[in-house]
């Protein structure tokens, strides 16, 4: 058990901090610049591997100095890349971060994540075949999601799908999916005609709603449940969810309940954010486990 593979976005995360977001056609001086690792597939890889699971990485990187440190970076968290392609004369993705006001905003450029199709996934697919979970997310190409969850489900793998940034998914491939974790805006894009509860009651065990500080929601039983969060006080929020997506991956992949696997979720979520960017904020399994043990 414990063996997970992301397939997912690489980026490099370019973050601006500054007192306060300019308006259109105004410049202000910044406070500070960080460069560090990021993606939502990579992110969800090291949340992951930082909480002691096994981890493979499959996605795209370009030959550029980025996709170096992007490279560089999984090797430190012991993520196998033997399925990580470099696509040649395509720059790596990037994330271009604005952290003002005590929360972020993000412009993504795709670059060589644009690029997951149907081949990377075959290549990749002897270690998805042994795998305890797959996650993926939404930003790859999105008939590229519908191949992989459509795939796994049918050789009987379970799929997390972390439908982010919100996208307006086929049916199809939902009901592929063996979890789902959007917070409500992307809960939203993916079923505009039913509210909140009526769509987690139809999809119980399955549907995982991210509340941000108030915690995570789901059905279970015939009632909507809510695990709450933990009341930190932020440094940088950015990775959170992705935090959370890996820190809950890895506890379903070591068997935990529902219920465990989302307070550990939430915990790791909440330690991530104490710290500044994605990847360096992201706790270890000991720093999650005294969290937890000083709540309880």
């Amino acid at each position: 058990m414990n063996n997970i593979v992301v397939i997912g976005s690489c980026n490099m995360d370019i973050t601006v901090m500054a007192d306060k977001r300019p308006t259109a056609g105004e410049t202000i001086m910044g406070s500070g610049l960080n460069i560090s690792p990021g993606g939502k597939g990579a992110n969800q890889a090291v949340a992951a591997a930082k909480l002691m699971a096994q981890v493979t990485m499959v996605g795209c990187i370009g030959d550029d100095a980025y996709g170096r440190m992007v490279l560089d970076n999984l090797h430190k968290y012991n993520i196998n890349t033997d399925y990580l392609t470099v696509i040649e004369g395509e720059n790596s993705g990037t994330a271009h971060i604005t952290l003002a006001e005590g929360d972020n905003s993000i412009i993504v450029i795709a670059g060589a994540n644009a690029k997951v199709d149907e081949k990377v996934v075959d290549n990749a697919w002897d270690a998805i075949m042994k795998a305890d979970l797959v996650l993926v997310q939404n930003e790859i190409p999105l008939s590229t999601i519908g191949y992989i969850t459509e795939k796994c489900s049918k050789n009987g793998i379970k799929v997390l799908l972390n439908p982010a940034p919100a996208a307006d998914l086929d049916p199809a491939w939902l009901d592929a999916a063996t979890y789902i974790t959007p917070n409500e805006h992307e809960l939203a894009a993916l079923y505009p005609s039913q509210s909140t509860e009526a769509t987690m009651l139809a999809n119980e065990g399955k549907i995982i709603v991210t509340l941000g500080k108030e915690g995570v929601a789901y059905a279970q039983g015939g009632k909507v449940h809510t695990v709450p969060g933990f009341t930190v006080t932020p440094v940088d929020t950015t990775g959170a969810g992705d935090t959370f997506n890996g820190a809950f991956a890895t506890a379903v992949a070591n068997n935990k309940s529902m219920e465990e696997a989302l307070q550990y979720g939430n915990a790791a979520a909440a330690l991530s954010i104490l710290k500044l960017g994605a990847q360096e904020g992201m706790p270890t399994a000991d720093e999650v486990a005294a969290f937890l043990a000083k709540r309880s």
